[in-house]
């Protein structure tokens, strides 16, 4: 048994009855995607006249027009319309790690399952494909999105059993000595997860010329940040230290996105121009990409636990090679060490 909790938007009606908008939604992207409100129908499982119907009726409730019409090239999104399928895109960007964390715990406080893997880690997309296939495999798993820093002092409480965080590859490894004070050598193993590929999020063909770190300091751009605590903020901090940028001098640095998918989903809704994160996220929203620094994203485990029957499952998964081919065809992931076994000399010194 597992349980899935989903974001749902509802309107409320003039005379106070509210409406789910989710069909709505699901027809406008649709009709964006292929052009017509027959198809969008079809697609939805509904005849012409009721999605039709749906459509004028809601045009009526916002007192504006949803679709236009052009010869030649089909039916077409108004802005409105448009403006309604990013704030959805970007409120379940933002709200599902949030709500996956919630549904992992009803899920072992409501089922009878007497032990499950805890893992509190830094959400990423890699994070994500284990958590399906640990569910695949009918692994329990119990997962709690929290930052880098709130993962592995987690462990360090017996809060979890694995704790996800990434540290810089290269000139910048070192930055990762702050997880030292929940991490000991003596007592915490380190377990591979994957490399990966953090950089600026821009809109498709670039069109503010941005060329790399130094245009977050240009007027006309703006600018879209994760929150305090996040190991993406950091590296972004220390690479910012290397080019001398002054942080107070980038507009909107003090904005929050909780997660690398709400960054891209901001900048592709156009609420921002520009971004930092993980290719992935940058990919998935049709935006361009330049790669700015190289990670390793690791799991943080009592070392007396790695032949634990939960954690010996977890391993076999990730050394597995269809799991391995799951990571690597995440854009900029490098699965090839998944499983393996790190040092605290590679990882931090």
């Amino acid at each position: 048994m597992s349980f899935e909790i989903h974001p749902e938007w509802s309107l409320k009606k003039r005379k106070g009855s509210a409406v789910s908008l989710q069909l709505l939604l699901q027809l406008l992207a649709a009709i964006r995607d292929q052009g017509s409100i027959s198809s969008a129908a079809s697609s939805a499982n509904l005849s012409y006249r009721h999605a039709w119907g749906i459509l004028r009726a809601f045009e009526v409730e916002f007192s504006a027009p949803l679709l236009q019409k052009s010869r030649g090239k089909g039916t077409s999104l108004t802005p409105l319309a448009e403006k309604l399928i990013w704030a959805d895109k970007r409120t379940t960007a933002r709200l599902t790690p949030i709500l996956e964390s919630f549904a992992s715990e009803l899920e072992s406080i409501l089922t009878s399952e007497s032990a499950a893997l805890r893992i509190t880690a830094s959400h990423g997309f890699a994070v994500d494909a284990l958590i399906k296939q640990l569910n695949a495999d009918n692994v329990p798993v119990e997962i709690n999105y929290r930052s880098s820093l709130e993962a592995v002092a987690a462990l360090a409480h017996n809060e979890c059993d694995l704790a996800g965080f990434h540290v810089p590859v290269g000139e910048f490894k070192q930055a990762g000595k702050h997880y030292l004070k929940w991490l000991d050598p003596k007592q915490h193993a380190l377990i591979h997860l994957a490399y990966r590929t953090q950089g600026l999020f821009i809109a498709k063909g670039n069109p503010k010329k941005i060329k790399g770190l130094a245009d977050l300091l240009r007027k006309d751009l703006r600018f879209v940040n994760r929150q305090t605590g996040s190991g993406t903020k950091i590296l972004l901090e220390l690479l910012l230290a290397k080019e001398k940028i002054n942080t107070r001098n980038i507009a909107d640095y003090d904005s929050a996105e909780f997660t690398h998918a709400a960054v891209a989903a901001y900048i592709a809704s156009n609420m921002a121009d520009v971004g930092f994160g993980v290719e992935t996220a940058a990919r998935r929203f049709d935006l361009d990409f330049i790669p700015i620094a190289r990670e390793n994203y690791l799991f943080a485990c009592k070392a007396g636990a790695l032949d634990q029957s939960l954690l010996k499952s977890t391993r076999n998964i990730l050394h597995s090679a269809a799991f391995r081919d799951t990571v690597n065809a995440l854009p900029g992931y490098d699965g090839t060490q998944s499983g393996a076994i790190a040092t605290f000399a590679e990882a931090f010194s």
